[in-house]
């Protein structure tokens, strides 16, 4: 009879240690508070990127786990907040709402609308942190993702599910080829993000301003994570908004998402690894920058018509200090992406805008993300300027040039006249297949360089009149065709004989 009583005892002893330990473990309070990042104690049975809630309502998100204590990011104002504050725990991963009623708005970085409008209540939640698609559900390269800029299309074309990087100094046009992407899809069902990270407040009223007035922002979606920002909103907007544009992907929609710039994006989360005591690397870098940003782009993917059928695009955006491309963070996000578009300074300052470096701008699949016909009129066109620019440097140095050479040269700067492309206005591809077939089979011989411009204005006006039934006729063959070749031809000759160069 003893033992059984010493046995109760004893379990009875158990009990009221588990509860004591049960009460001790809820007593989590915030033991230090740094630049949005607190140290919680007591906070034993929290999950990494699990969402806990402060003392008045703020949230928080699990980052990083010690023996010493939990590293919390504070998710925005943590002035508020201070030593010995409690902090619960939801039981909840980190999760963003997800839904349709987000396009037109202005939100940002943690999916708060931030343009006046009313307030969102999602229908669905998707996790933010997710595997990228695998291998075996994802489809081969064969759907264009045009721009509308005639020297990416023709040179170095991006297809559907890419991440194709644009890279170079500032103020050399990137966001401008981001925008005007944007601007290009209106009609073609691709959904459109914008997550801007330590952008100018003027620069973003200034894109959502031209995206209304052109009609854009009812498929698309602006973030502002700005240098006002917390590091931390500025570390967690690309992810999150990666997450919704994923729900699009998984239920048969095509998306495109810019990030301007990952290369601010890396700034700040160098800032909250300092914060977190984690050991700097090369550039004060964390040793797992390379992972911030390969997790973020290997989730662009287009999947099998039996897994969603959706795609997913990414266009990251690097800014480079003096035109090094051989820092940290650019060389890695090049060596994450499919391929790269360079821009190039004094092309820029020259007004060859947009500003690509043909010689240095890579296209691994070329022809697969090309349709047909643009194929065959624009094959030989990165050649012929890369040769040009080789050829103009070194008539420089040359006193006396014979006349195949001019001629060459007086046909090349022409053609380098043709790429030329004013801000906000995207070129659809017909017209670029008809522009490009006239300059690459010297047709600009005899019109002067100052009257390139006028010509091809001219003849986007007549396709969009007198031959809308050619510019249908591409659109739906997708090929050069003799009946199609000949129309072009047909066409050429009438404004050539117009404007009186016949």
């Amino acid at each position: 009879m003893w033992v059984i009583q010493e046995l109760l005892g004893q379990i009875e002893e158990w009990i009221q240690k588990a509860q004591l330990n049960d009460d001790f473990l809820k007593r989590w309070e915030i033991l230090e508070l740094k630049d949005g990042v607190a140290t919680v104690i007591w906070l034993d049975s929290v999950m990494f990127s699990e969402i806990v809630v402060f003392d008045n309502g703020i949230k928080g998100l699990v980052l990083d786990l010690s023996v010493d204590g939990v590293w919390v990011l504070v998710l925005w104002d943590y002035t508020s907040l201070k030593q010995g504050d409690t902090v619960l725990s939801t039981g909840r991963v980190f999760s963003v709402g997800v839904w349709e009623e987000y396009l037109w708005r202005v939100l940002n970085g943690i999916w708060e609308p931030i343009d006046g409008g009313r307030s969102i209540k999602p229908k669905k939640y998707w996790l933010v942190e997710k595997i990228a698609p695998w291998v075996i559900t994802r489809k081969s390269v064969n759907v264009p993702l045009e721009t509308g800029i005639k020297s990416i299309d023709a040179m170095v074309p991006i297809w559907r599910w890419q991440r194709e990087l644009i890279i170079w100094n500032r103020q050399t046009g990137k966001t401008t080829i981001a925008t005007d992407t944007i601007l290009n899809q209106k009609w073609k069902n691709v959904y459109c993000i914008y997550v801007a990270i330590w952008q100018k407040e003027s620069k973003i009223r200034r894109i959502v301003e031209m995206l209304k007035e052109k009609g854009a922002m009812e498929y698309t979606i602006i973030v502002n994570a700005p240098i006002s920002d917390p590091a931390v909103i500025q570390y967690i907007a690309p992810y999150v908004w990666c997450a919704l544009w994923e729900y699009f992907m998984e239920h048969g929609k095509d998306a495109l998402i810019i990030y301007d710039d990952l290369s601010k994006h890396a700034v700040a989360y160098r800032e909250i690894s300092l914060l977190l005591r984690r050991p700097p690397g090369r550039e004060a870098y964390p040793w797992d920058v390379f992972y911030l940003h390969s997790k973020l782009l290997e989730r662009a993917a287009r999947v099998q018509d039996e897994f969603w059928g959706g795609s997913l695009t990414a266009l990251p955006i690097i800014e480079t200090l003096d035109s090094d491309i051989s820092a940290y963070i650019p060389t890695n996000v090049i060596s994450i992406t499919d391929w790269q578009i360079f821009l190039e300074t004094d092309l820029f300052n020259s007004g060859f805008k947009p500003a690509i470096d043909v010689g240095f701008s890579v296209s691994r699949v070329w022809w697969s993300a090309q349709t047909k016909i643009m194929k065959k009129v624009a094959w030989k066109l990165r050649l012929e300027l890369a040769t040009y620019n080789e050829l103009a440097s070194f008539s420089q140095f040359a006193s006396d040039l014979d006349a195949s050479t001019r001629r060459k040269l007086d046909n090349w700067a022409k053609l380098m006249e043709m790429l030329k492309q004013t801000n906000d206005s995207p070129i659809p591809f017909y017209k670029q297949v008809v522009l490009l077939y006239m300059g690459i089979n010297w047709y600009f011989e005899k019109i002067p360089l100052e009257e390139i411009k006028n010509i091809e204005k001219t003849m986007y006006q007549k396709l969009d009149t007198t031959h809308i039934s050619l510019a249908e006729e591409i659109k739906k063959q997708k090929d050069l065709t003799p009946e199609i070749e000949n129309s072009i031809k047909k066409l050429i000759s009438e404004i050539l004989k117009e404007c009186g160069f016949n």
